[in-house]
């Protein structure tokens, strides 16, 4: 009995570096401002690999990291531990669009400020960030004039892709070969193109002539194929 009271004495109650209100306020503040993350990335997002589950993570990962940098505090010691059993952790989801990696950090940043109690600095943060995600998503901000379309074609091994070209040149003002796959134990090449159609030009017209070029093999146009996963 009088060991276990010596230990019980010596040790150091940890929680004592942060009260309840830091608790409650840390987290409830997280919760609150990666919601607002959360909101703006459905409102900007146009993709069509929209991801609820992926927007409904940037909410707990925010109020993780918040949790987490209350345990870390500016103990050394405790970041270099918890830094070592997170490291064990392998996520396999690929991220489908590049400004979703800019969502993750931004959510990690308000879980980092709000953990360490800069509750003015996250709060102010998290309206500039998300003003400047809006008004670049209104005004369209850095978009391309040019949009290109990929077209799939199938066509007979014997076939010269040469004789596609006069289709592309009456339809398109720009035709890039990207790759040319043989298809079905090589009954079939398929060719991918990225070709930029000429103002005017109805899709289907493009399609119809280069079905008939193919003896009626399957053609596929792709509209928006940056924001679709192929």
């Amino acid at each position: 009995m009088i060991f276990a009271q010596t230990i019980f004495e010596n040790v150091e109650d940890l929680t004592a570096t942060f009260t309840a209100g830091d608790v409650a306020i840390s987290l409830a503040l997280a919760t609150v401002l990666t919601m607002v993350v959360a909101f703006v990335y459905r409102a900007t997002h146009h993709g069509v690999s929209y991801s609820q589950s992926y927007v409904q993570t940037l909410v707990i990962l925010g109020i993780l990291v918040s949790l987490i940098m209350l345990v870390v505090g500016s103990n050394i010691a405790r970041a270099f531990t918890l830094v070592g059993a997170l490291s064990i952790v392998r996520f396999r989801n690929a991220v489908k669009e590049t400004r979703d990696v800019g969502f993750i950090f931004f959510a990690m940043a308000i879980g980092m400020a709000t953990g360490t109690r800069f509750y003015l600095l996250a709060s102010i943060a998290t309206v500039v960030i998300s003003t400047v995600v809006l008004v670049m998503d209104r005004f369209n901000m850095f978009s391309l004039d040019v949009q290109s379309q990929i077209v799939k074609v199938q066509v007979p091994p014997d076939l010269d892709p040469g004789d596609l070209d006069p289709a592309f040149q009456a339809h398109a003002d720009r035709v890039e070969l990207i790759s040319a796959e043989s298809i079905r134990g090589g009954a079939l090449t398929e060719l991918l193109y990225a070709v930029k159609l000429k103002k005017g030009t109805v899709a289907t017209s493009l399609l119809n002539e280069l079905r008939d070029k193919t003896s009626g093999q399957k053609v596929t146009l792709l509209t928006g194929y940056d924001r679709t996963d192929l």
